[in-house]
């Protein structure tokens, strides 16, 4: 007995989509904090919809059939969405697993009488639903990716704060490994701030570093040479004891370079070199 796939979705539709919300709506991994039961409905309804149309005897062989591009552009939008609301991998293919299974299932009741329609069918439903697995999850990865990168590019934006400490004193305190790209963004926010502010001192903190080796070394030299070409004196503060002998055991010459402990001592270094003195007042002043 032949079976034609696209009379029997087609009659079997409604009785697929409860099939398949009740899978869904089953599994623990089910996250109504990042999509509403109606919203999954509303999207399941319309992926199913549009499979049920386009599906057919002649394409359902052929995984790469243009026929199912729109299916495949459903998909792709369901995986960005996904990707961006923080599903993850595993939530989003069992999104497709789930509906193979009810198309399974629903096979098997539909062809039970017939094992050799039924293995046959099956097959070529199995494929394509695991085509249609495959470009689910590489377009989540893709999009994965892009947040990623983008969340990347915002981090590295706010980690790298210049801060006017005081008049013609600049701050800049690095947190996390300092690598050749990250070491271009604080070159160019130190410098262009520096063009801003008209400061004439630059202080790198380096307490949030995790280690210095010769590498993270030679990008604080870039950074201090950047500063000095613009006018600026540059200090690094946040040496600590196990830096410091890194440093030493490397054979870096820091000498050409004002290095400090602490911030704060680099902050009291730069306030002589303006020969600014801050004292502090034993005098309380009351205001009503």
């Amino acid at each position: 007995m032949k079976v034609d796939i696209s009379k029997l979705l087609q009659k079997k539709k409604t009785q697929i989509l409860e099939r398949w919300m009740t899978n869904q709506m089953a599994d623990e991994i089910l996250r109504e904090d990042l999509i509403s039961n109606e919203g999954l409905r509303n999207q399941s309804e319309e992926l199913l919809t549009k499979l049920v149309k386009l599906v057919n005897d002649k394409n359902i062989t052929d995984v790469q059939s243009p026929d199912f591009d729109p299916i495949v552009e459903i998909l792709a939008g369901i995986s960005h969405s996904r990707a961006r609301q923080g599903f993850s991998p595993r939530e989003t293919g069992f999104y497709i697993f789930s509906l193979k299974d009810a198309l399974l299932e629903t096979l098997q009741e539909e062809v039970k009488n017939d094992p050799s329609a039924l293995y046959e069918i099956t097959l070529k439903v199995s494929k394509l639903l695991d085509s249609f697995s495959i470009s689910t999850f590489e377009t989540f990865i893709k999009g994965r990716e892009e947040v990623i990168l983008r969340q990347t590019d915002e981090i590295a934006e706010i980690s790298t704060p210049v801060i006017r400490v005081w008049d013609g004193i600049l701050a800049l305190p690095i947190i996390g490994t300092l690598d050749s790209a990250r070491t271009q963004v604080v070159m160019e926010n130190l410098l262009q701030e520096i063009v801003e502010s008209g400061s004439g001192i630059a202080i790198l903190d380096i307490s949030g570093v995790p280690a210095v080796d010769s590498l993270v070394a030679q990008h604080l030299i870039k950074t201090v040479s950047a500063t000095r070409l613009m006018g600026a004196e540059c200090i690094i503060s946040g040496i600590r004891p196990e830096i410091a002998q890194t440093v030493v055991q490397l054979g870096i010459d820091l000498s050409n370079i004002i290095t400090k402990a602490s911030l704060a001592s680099a902050l009291k270094h730069a306030f002589s070199m303006l020969r600014l003195e801050v004292k502090k007042s034993t005098k309380e002043n009351f205001s009503l």
